[in-house]
Order: C-alpha cells, then structure tokens, then sequence
C-alpha cells in the first residue's frame, strides 16, 4: 500500500494540509474550521467588579438609595446580586460575537435543509435556511427524535458550522448551575458509586455493541499509518506500551486504578507474569475482569479484580511497584484531584513507575470545544469534571510528588480508536434499539460522530504520562532503556486476551 499523503489545498492564501491515510477519518476542509474563542477572564472579572459600582453610582443619581445598597456594604450587596447574570452576558456575548482563531477556511453558506431534518413544526419555523441551530438545541432534539441527519452522522458533523452556532444558551447555564458544579463541589463516594453504577452496570452487552470483544474503553495507540489497524490492534498496541512504558517484571506488583473490565490486568499477567490488582466501582466489570483472567489462563491468586472505591484502598506505603490508571481520573473530580494523586504517590515503591492517562481539553479552547463538552457531561459522562489541559495535570501530578519522565498526545489516536467504535455502533443499530431503545442508540452515535472529530481536531485529546517519584535517590538512570515514547518493542511474545 502507498504511502499516506497530505495534500495542501490554497485558502485565502494559505494553505491546509487534507489527511490522506486510511487509520483515520480524514477531514474534508470543511471540517477543519477553527471557530470561536474569544475570552477573558481579566474581561470578566473588571466587567462583574465594574458593572455593580457603576449600577450604584448611576441609581444614585435619580433615587434615594436605601441605607443597604450604599457604600462598601451596598456595592458588596450589588455585586452578590449581579455577578452571575453578568457572568452568563458576557459568555453568552462572547460565544455570539467573539472573533475566531483562525479564520483562513472561510465558513460556507448552507441551508438548514440541506443537512438536516427538522420535524418539530416550532423548530422548523425558527431555524431555517442561513438561520442555524443552537448545536444544544439540536443535540436535545436529536436525542427526542424531532430531528435528524440526512445521512451519515459523521459525514453530516463534518459540515456542523453550516448548519449549527456554538452558542452558549440557558440549557448550558441551568445545568452547570444546577448540575455541575453542585457534583463538581461534591464528589461524595456514594454519589460517585451511584453514578459508576449507573453507566457501567446498564449492562455488558451495551458496551460490547462498539467496544467488541477486548472490552477496552480507552484510547488505542496506531502504530501503521499504511493500512486500517482494527480495533483489537490499535488496543493490543496500547497495552503493550503501557505494560513497556511500566517496564513490567515478574516480580512487580501492579495497581489499575478504574481497571473496567480488566482487560489490562489480564494482559500484564498474562504476557508479563506480574501479580495484578485491578479496581473498580462496576459490580459487571468485576465479574467480567475476573472472568477474563481466569479464561486467558491466568492465576487468580496473583491477578484479581476487586469492587472497591479508590478512597479506599488499605494505604500500605510502597505496596505496588508500579501503578496505572487510564482515563478515570476524569471520574475523580477536579476537588479531589489532588488528594488521589497524593494516595497513588503514597501506595507506590519509591523505586516505582506510574503510567496515568487523562483526557483532557486544549488551553487554548472553542467554545465549541466547551459545548460538547458539556454534551458529554449532561448525557454520556455525569460527574467527569475534570477533563482538564495538559499544563493543569502536569501541574498537579507535579505537586504531589511526581517527576514527568515522558508525556505522549494521543488525541489522533483517541480519534482512530473512535472511528471504529462508531462503526461497530451503528452496524449493531438494531440491536442497540431492541435492547436499549432509540434514545441511547442516538445519545451513543452523536457522542461517538462528534468525539471522532473533537479528537482528531485537537479539541479534547489524551494525554499519557509517564512518573516516578522526583526523590534524589530515585535510580533515573535506569529508565532510560524504555524511554521510547510510543514506538516500543516488547520483550515479551504477545498475546490477546479478547473474548467474548
């Protein structure tokens, strides 16, 4: 097979590179626009200290002010009363109007019609021809069955700034106020297991209807950008280098923190001979984790899966000599970030390797970037909240301890490995339906189309860090055998642990 290619195309001057390689969805220009993230804080914060003084200087001019709404305790009162409706102006302002990144693939002039299918008589009337959607409009519509694609969900996304605004609106204030940040504040170990529970006990079969057989659900790793790797490669890749990048011994001792269905557990006994334990808030997942061990041939005593909240695990000093925890610290919350990364610090051998891997959003974000992201938290994600930037997460596991010894952006990975749970998707439609209703087939499918594209465009990306404990004593030397990033080559025979 030839060689991927890129292909510069000439706009307004510039030029863009179109992806020509058959690991990914290649995006068309149109899905290359970058959109708008004009914000402040400095704005912001001089807007809601400023607007309040203002509101009581002004009011002093044409009434008598009561004794309450004067001086230092009346701009105090003023400014507790117009914080957050100043707060949701200037966002809402900001998505509408503010300038945008970059604007050298202009933004074409569709219709409506032409991309989608609008049902509902109200939504119709009020969204037509260059009128777009609100994308959160359109999102519960679609969910509600008043709306549709006309086509292929992907194919359809790839043209969203056609036919769709990334508008802030009161569906995205109404939930942070009332949903978000009230779990943000919060992340309670039983609400935490409440929410586990309820998106990971639905059942197996779900999961297994984009997942497939290795029951991963994190990103997978290309490794061959010449052909179509399937998912069980792009998986089997990902936890090759993991185990590599852990350097894992027969004699180690291996905690997956959010371990899901064990697939990793078992792998790393099974290739690596190590003892493993995995946790987990999914009564499933703990059944289908030790099952798989057992299936791969593997030895209970020394690999296991247990039920069990990561607060409370027995803290033994130095008990694991490695420790992994791929895409659950999302789950942790941002309030209780630290306090877990200081726990992983203190169970691992000072000697000890920690491979983390976190989704997280672009510093530099879009407001499309920030409403799909609260899509994820409303319908596919509850109680995630700290899906932070890649500076945010260095700057934390560096506070509690840690030394960076390698960092890898996955996000184009993230993006191939989602291709191919959108395709499993929608070719077990039916099945979904029968099982699950029309609802979740749709949440899933808009989820899955739209993280394709976030991914592969930069928006959310994964982030895999390689630690140790920046002790003076810590032996750095010897790390540098396996500080190949994602280009490794185990030195072990590996084998699959899929089954279904």
């Amino acid at each position: 097979m030839g060689k991927p290619t890129s292909s510069p195309s000439s706009v307004k001057g510039s030029s863009i590179h179109i992806t020509k390689t058959p690991t990914i969805k290649n995006a068309p220009a149109v899905g290359l626009i970058d959109g708008n993230g004009d914000f402040s804080n400095y704005h912001l914060a001089a807007l809601v200290l400023s607007v309040p003084l203002a509101a009581q200087r002004s009011l002093a001019l044409v009434v008598d002010l009561p004794r309450l709404l004067t001086g230092v305790s009346g701009y105090a009162a003023l400014l507790a009363l117009m914080g957050v409706p100043v707060t949701i102006s200037y966002w809402t302002y900001q998505s509408r109007y503010g300038k945008r990144h970059n604007d050298k693939i202009p933004i074409p002039k569709g219709d409506v019609e032409k991309f989608i299918e609008i049902k509902d008589k109200k939504l119709r009337k009020k969204y037509h021809g260059k009128n777009k959607i609100p994308m959160v409009v359109f999102q519960d519509a679609y969910i509600a069955g008043k709306v549709d694609f006309k086509g292929d969900v992907l194919n359809v996304l790839e043209h969203r700034h056609e036919w769709a605004n990334f508008h802030f609106t009161w569906t995205h204030f109404k939930f942070v106020f009332t949903k978000m940040l009230p779990v943000v504040a919060s992340h309670s170990k039983s609400a935490d297991e409440a929410e586990i529970n309820s998106q990971y006990d639905r059942g197996d079969d779900f999961y297994k209807f984009f997942l497939g057989p290795n029951m991963v659900y994190t990103s997978g790793i290309i490794k061959d950008l010449h052909r179509a790797e399937t998912l069980e490669e792009l998986q089997d890749n990902k936890l090759t280098v993991v185990c590599e990048k852990l350097d894992l011994q027969p004699d180690d001792r291996l905690l997956d923190i959010g371990c899901g269905w064990g697939t990793l557990a078992a792998f790393a006994h099974k290739n690596y001979k190590c003892d493993v334990l995995g946790i987990t808030l999914s009564r499933n997942q703990t059944a289908f984790g030790n099952e798989r061990i057992v299936k791969s041939g593997g030895d209970p005593r020394r690999a296991r899966i247990e039920y069990c909240d990561y607060r409370d695990l027995p803290m033994e000093k130095g008990k694991y000599t490695k420790i992994v925890s791929l895409e659950m610290a999302e789950h942790v919350g941002v309030r209780r970030y630290a306090a877990f990364l200081r726990q992983v610090y203190d169970l691992l051998d000072d000697n000890g390797t920690f491979v983390f891997q976190v989704a997280g959003f672009r510093l530099n974000w879009q407001f499309e970037d920030l409403v799909w992201g609260l899509y994820m938290n409303r319908w596919v994600f509850p109680g995630a909240d700290a899906s932070c930037a890649l500076s945010w997460v260095i700057t934390q596991v560096e506070s509690a301890g840690f030394e960076v010894k390698n960092v890898d952006v996955l996000g184009v990975h993230y993006s191939a490995t989602l291709l191919r749970w959108y395709d499993n998707w929608i070719s077990n439609k039916d099945k979904v339906i029968e099982s699950y209703g029309e609802k979740w087939y749709r949440i899933w499918v808009y989820f899955l189309a739209s993280a394709i594209i976030i991914s592969r465009n930069g928006g959310c990306s994964v982030f895999q860090l390689t630690l140790h404990k920046n002790l003076n004593s810590y032996p750095r030397i010897e790390g540098v055998k396996n500080h190949a990033s994602i280009q490794v080559t185990p030195k072990v025979d590996i084998s699959s642990v899929s089954f279904w």
